[in-house]
């Protein structure tokens, strides 16, 4: 069966993360991404990554891992002609993905009304730090300064270690899963009403918006400020990274039914009545006693015996593993998470990328090609928008494309 948005074209002028990974979700869900990008250099991301020779080559770790599958086109939107081939572009399309600073699309007379005019039914998607509008919308940020901005770093780390940056950019992340999210929303009602859309996704709101459970609503509906708890948890104790007789584990206790199954399995059933741990409230009370109690009897096993162990007995257990750890694991292949390309030679080597972080009972969401080379289809989405061969070489020859 065909893809979700199979039938959709996405004109992508993003870079880096934020909005890359947002029409990495759109193109493993079918949708046609033609990835525009300034002639000579490209996505900035094609320089960046661990291994400095993918970046000599413009196809840097970090742009692979995002932009399989998409169509690379060059053009210079600061020139008048660049200006007529993205309209042109634009009037058949169904997306436009752009992530500049707040109002660099209207200096390009681009912005989201010039776009409706030529095509009423467009869903423009705009991903910035603070947003469109506010006190902050103009300034420039990448993903700690929003870090730093949302309460993440300040929660991040322990009482000693605290401010931390957390481990990956986790709020580039999140702004691109959510215009993703936007730009599926927008596209579902515009099937109904022929309607198009603005879309205007702040790093800022999409980063506060994922604390909404625990840290935002205990402040604003508890009047309490979050501090920085390192592994335990706020909110349950047992539950947080344990010293075991080898090793380090992560044990998490929700429920009281996981923390009276956990005394079972360690040996030490009298803790169960003892009125130090006897119920959650008690046992956050005594956080400190209650994981002296615990990582002395963890003593007796390693972490990979106490983890199969409290995972029979239905109490949440598991290891701390690297990065390639994890993707070597057996369940990552079962999921079929992990692409591969083999040789692509435009990096000279063999191209993985992640596929997105769900499965579809029609078909597993996916791409065919790996990550365009830079400008790789500039002639064949100019043929197919009408352009001559020769008005495609005067193009080139102004440096247009």
């Amino acid at each position: 069966m065909a893809l979700p948005l199979s039938s959709i074209r996405v004109l992508d002028l993003t870079n880096v993360i934020a909005g890359p990974l947002c029409s990495h979700q759109l193109a493993m869900l079918g949708a046609d991404v033609i990835k525009i990008e300034v002639p000579g250099t490209g996505d900035l991301a094609r320089k960046m990554g661990a291994d400095p020779a993918l970046g000599e080559k413009l196809m840097g770790a970090s742009f692979l891992a995002i932009n399989a599958g998409k169509r690379s086109l060059t053009l210079d939107l600061k020139k008048s002609r660049g200006k007529d081939v993205f309209l042109r572009l634009a009037r058949e399309a169904d997306v436009v993905l752009e992530n500049f600073r707040p109002g660099t699309m209207k200096k390009f007379g681009l912005d989201y009304p010039a776009l409706k005019a030529a095509n009423p039914g467009i869903v423009y998607c705009a991903v910035s730090g603070f947003g469109q509008a506010g006190p902050l919308a103009q300034r420039p940020s990448y993903d700690q300064i929003i870090q730093g901005f949302c309460g993440l770093m300040s929660l991040t780390g322990d009482e000693k270690t605290a401010p931390m940056r957390a481990g990956y950019v986790v709020c580039d992340t999140m702004a691109a899963m959510t215009a993703a999210f936007a730009v599926a929303a927008a596209l579902f009602r515009r099937q109904k009403t022929g309607e198009g859309e603005m879309i205007d996704v702040s790093m800022l709101d999409t980063s506060l918006a994922t604390m909404a459970a625990w840290p935002a609503s205990n402040f604003l509906n508890a009047g309490k400020a979050p501090v920085p708890m390192g592994n335990e948890s706020h909110s349950a104790s047992p539950s947080g990274t344990y010293r075991t007789g080898d090793g380090l584990l992560n044990i998490v206790n929700n429920e009281q039914k996981q923390y009276e199954a956990l005394c079972n399995v360690i040996g030490r059933p009298a803790l169960k009545t003892d009125p130090r741990f006897a119920d959650r409230n008690a046992r956050l009370r005594h956080r400190a006693e209650m994981r002296a109690v615990l990582e002395e009897a963890l003593q007796a096993k390693g972490a990979a015996e106490w983890e199969r162990l409290f995972n029979d007995a239905g109490v949440p257990a598991g290891p701390i593993l690297t990065v390639p750890e994890i993707l070597a694991h057996p369940q990552v292949e079962a999921r079929g998470l992990i692409k591969r390309f083999g040789r692509v030679d435009a990096a000279g080597r063999d191209v993985a990328v992640p596929r997105v972080g769900f499965q579809l009972a029609s078909g597993q969401p996916d791409v065919g090609a790996p990550p365009p080379r830079l400008g790789q289809h500039t002639d064949a989405v100019l043929e197919a928008a009408g352009y001559t061969k020769d008005e495609i070489a005067a193009l080139r020859a102004e440096g247009v494309v």
